[in-house]
């Protein structure tokens, strides 16, 4: 059911097990609470040609908030950073690029994250295979 964004109220009512009414109420109670964020559409990378994926491990030169809020500010305008996270452990940040291949991570490396502010380092680890790669959604419908 929370994989399913497009379902009709009707049935996911139905597979739940309440009338519409209620189901309706809940599913706008949830939107108003901010556990629905939204609803989108998903794309297929390997399908678009954007199969690469890259993790990089980010170390900075400097942690101090001001540091941290430009690296994430900057971060944000890299639209082949498809996520990012702040880690606590051996390195600051890991990176999920998404390009279409090794050469254009190179050149995403080279001319967009180098750039990132407060960079130390990085280091890069190629996925050779998605195994999982599914949203909050599917986790909440299955258990």
């Amino acid at each position: 059911m929370a994989v399913e964004g497009r379902i009709s109220v009707t049935e996911l009512a139905r597979r739940i097990g309440l009338s519409k009414s209620p189901t309706q109420a809940r599913l706008k109670r949830l939107e108003d609470q901010g556990v629905i964020r939204g609803y989108r559409a998903l794309f297929d990378p390997i399908r678009l040609g954007r199969d690469h994926v890259a993790f990089v491990e980010i170390k900075l030169s400097d942690t101090r908030e001001a540091a941290l809020a430009a690296f994430n500010a900057a971060v944000m305008k890299v639209p082949e950073i498809e996520q990012c996270h702040m880690i606590a452990g051996a390195f600051d940040y890991l990176l999920k690029v998404r390009t279409a291949s090794m050469a254009g991570y190179r050149a995403v490396l080279a001319e967009k994250v180098s750039q990132l502010p407060h960079l130390a380092s990085t280091s890069t680890y190629v996925a050779m295979q998605a195994v999982k790669e599914e949203g909050l959604g599917a986790a909440l419908a299955t258990g």
